[in-house]
């Protein structure tokens, strides 16, 4: 395949993944700004959303204040933050454009009609009206995307390029998830008080977390028990039954990079191999011993090592 292909499938998979993820992050900040806070929890929960995307600095060109109404602003509509719903669907498009005799024409048509009616949904107040349902619409055209994908296209080159840039880029974001969560939530000591209050509180963030990443049924499913924070983290790294866990995504990642393998690419394919067996036989009270945080700033460290080698030995060379 030539690499200036393989380049658009695999960013516009990853473009599509991306404007999901923010749809889920925005959508569990949106819920849990309901719950009663003060102003200054509220606050620091958004700032936690431009936390995860890095993307604080920009913001604050733009904004005087962080609040809810800002901050999904920014994220869902404004064409000048590169991460925004608006560009990353736009970016699909166009990726996907460049590329239509390698995809089918029920690929094409969804990924085009995504972002057309994206804009209709925009111009006609949706965003304003109900922040939720317009969230909701975004994470049902990917996961749309993703199924036209899968149930239409041949199984050869161009669909292990799309898998690869959906769970790479999956990964990212469920580290960054994690990290910035658990930081924000937990600190040291995971239930901060005995006060009941608080208690039920943190339940809800919990729990509005895992819905993030479709993981509450989940997790009562698999634990039948209270949501006790160890056990989210455990789910959302070890377990490989999780379709968003850390350990499925490098399993989809390692699995597909063996199918598009070339004489230069075994150093990458090393590489995200060994982090597939780090999270394969990790053990979660072991990672939380030598601590959550540096443990994911790691994994980020590695996935995007992954994604740069990739890139030089499948993809279009970045010029310098």
């Amino acid at each position: 395949m030539l690499s200036r292909t393989a380049d658009h499938l695999y960013w516009m998979s990853r473009y599509m993944e991306r404007a999901e993820n923010t749809a889920r992050m925005l959508d569990v900040n949106y819920q849990t700004s309901l719950l009663p806070q003060g102003a200054d929890s509220a606050e620091q929960g958004w700032r936690g959303m431009l936390s995860i995307s890095e993307l604080t600095g920009l913001y604050g060109q733009g904004h005087a204040q962080v609040d809810a109404r800002g901050v999904m602003d920014f994220m869902v509509s404004d064409e000048d933050n590169l991460s925004s719903i608006w560009n990353c669907l736009r970016a699909a498009r166009e990726n996907a454009r460049a590329v239509r005799g390698a995809l089918t024409t029920e690929v094409w048509e969804t990924t085009n009609q995504t972002w057309l009616e994206f804009n209709r949904l925009l111009k006609g107040g949706e965003f304003e009206r109900d922040p939720g349902a317009l969230f909701e619409w975004v994470k049902f055209r990917s996961h749309l995307s993703r199924g036209v994908t899968v149930g239409t296209m041949l199984q050869d080159e161009a669909l292990y390029f799309l898998r690869i840039g959906t769970f790479l880029e999956r990964a990212d974001n469920t580290a960054r998830l994690l990290d910035v969560k658990f930081q924000a939530l937990a600190g040291g000591d995971f239930f901060g008080g005995p006060d009941k209050a608080e208690q039920e509180l943190d339940f809800y963030h919990w729990s509005a977390i895992l819905r993030s990443v479709s993981g509450f049924e989940i997790y009562r499913k698999v634990y039948r028990n209270v949501i006790v924070p160890e056990k989210v983290a455990e789910l959302l790294t070890l377990r490989p039954d999780m379709p968003r866990s850390l350990a499925a995504c490098m399993n989809e990642v390692v699995a597909n990079l063996d199918l598009v393998a070339n004489a230069q690419s075994a150093e990458t394919r090393r590489r995200a191999g060994r982090l597939q067996s780090d999270l394969r036989y990790g053990r979660i009270d072991e990672i939380l011993a030598t601590g959550l945080h540096a443990y994911l700033t790691q994994f980020l460290d590695r996935v995007n090592d992954v994604g740069a080698g990739i890139g030089r030995d499948f993809l279009v060379p970045v010029a310098a």
